[in-house]
């Protein structure tokens, strides 16, 4: 027969359901202004609902998950967790974005080794954010309490997003030829990629968070959410249809644009084209980085790509200087050569 100290609960195991309902009711309002038209429900179902409607005649579905990797050291590490939750959803919304798909809705997965409601509701509020920066719905999402999995403080993250395209505007790089120019959009910092390697050289730098880098300190360019470009984009593409577009993520410069080009062409950037932030700068000499390691780990401040005709380059920029959007021609599509596919020059 048990006794009284014998008896065992989830909350003494370590979850606490209490605490998860309690996030629950505080997220809702975050929730509620994401909400856009499709959506069916609140929160609370099995699963979350959205219904395409007439909107479309012939719709292609476009999916992508995706998550913020070891840049949540850093927010965990500077006790800033409300840029994180935007860093996720644009991680997602930006890729759906490349193939001309309008992202519909987002949901989330925070899992975390002991639930801080507080630190949980201000990182959601940022996924919540994100949504509305990109016009997506938040309808559902997860939070995992798992003690034995993560030691406390810690917490993950991972996204999914849904967007659709109608099937005659999807792009889809079949219409990228030589001769092509690649429009570079600025990025407003890493982004979220690349910090393992951006970790190792804090480490071994020493380098003070307060570290002056262009007016900007080193903690603030490194936790700045990435920026996310749907709406300018999609804006765009209700006037032009570049051949085909890109995401700056995992990879870097050198092999996010080739992804979209085919295999018989080749494209050539010009290093000289836009300036490198000051960010890039300190983490290539802080680093002892190579143009290789540096190009082909981060965005060098260049965050999404457009792969245009030459003759429609002025026009796309007059366009895009007018949203306030900063921009390079930074390189250009070429027969494929011998010694690969891209190749850096300046």
């Amino acid at each position: 027969m048990s006794t009284e100290s014998e008896r065992l609960s989830y909350r003494a195991a370590g979850v606490d359901i209490d605490a998860g309902n309690a996030l629950v009711e505080r997220i809702k309002p975050l929730v509620a202004r994401t909400r856009r038209p499709g959506v069916l429900g609140g929160l609370g179902g099995f699963g979350g609902l959205f219904e395409l409607g007439g909107r479309y005649q012939n719709p292609v579905l476009v999916s992508g998950t995706d998550g913020v990797g070891t840049k949540l050291r850093l927010a965990q590490q500077l006790g800033r967790h409300e840029g994180i939750g935007t860093d996720l959803v644009a991680m997602c919304v930006n890729d759906v974005l490349v193939q001309g798909a309008e992202p519909l809705f987002f949901l989330d997965y925070f899992a975390t080794g002991k639930l801080d409601v507080d630190i949980a509701e201000t990182v959601i509020g940022g996924i919540a954010h994100g949504c509305e920066l990109a016009g997506c719905a938040l309808i559902g999402g997860e939070t995992a309490e798992m003690p034995d999995m993560y030691p406390a403080g810690d917490y993950d993250l991972a996204g999914f997003c849904v967007g659709a395209v109608e099937k005659t505007a999807l792009i889809d790089g079949r219409r990228v030829q030589a001769g092509d120019r690649i429009i570079g959009i600025a990025s407003s910092g890493p982004h979220a990629n690349g910090f393992s390697l951006i970790r190792k050289i804090l480490e071994r730098s020493g380098a003070p968070w307060n570290l002056d880098l262009g007016g900007q300190s080193l903690a603030d360019a490194l936790i700045e959410p990435t920026r996310i470009y749907v709406r300018p984009i999609l804006d765009l593409l209700t006037e032009h249809r570049p051949h085909a577009m890109a995401h700056i993520t995992g990879g870097g410069l050198l092999e996010n644009i080739i992804r979209v080009v085919p295999e018989n062409l080749g494209i050539t950037l010009d290093s000289a084209a836009w300036p490198l932030p000051p960010v890039f700068t300190w983490l290539q000499e802080a680093g002892k980085l190579d143009r290789h390691e540096l190009w082909h780990t981060f965005n060098c401040g260049i965050g999404f790509c457009l792969l245009v005709a030459a003759d429609s380059v002025a026009t796309l920029s007059t366009w895009l200087e007018h949203r306030s959007l900063p921009h390079w021609v930074i390189g250009e599509v070429q027969q494929q050569r011998p010694h690969g596919r891209v190749r850096i020059d300046g």
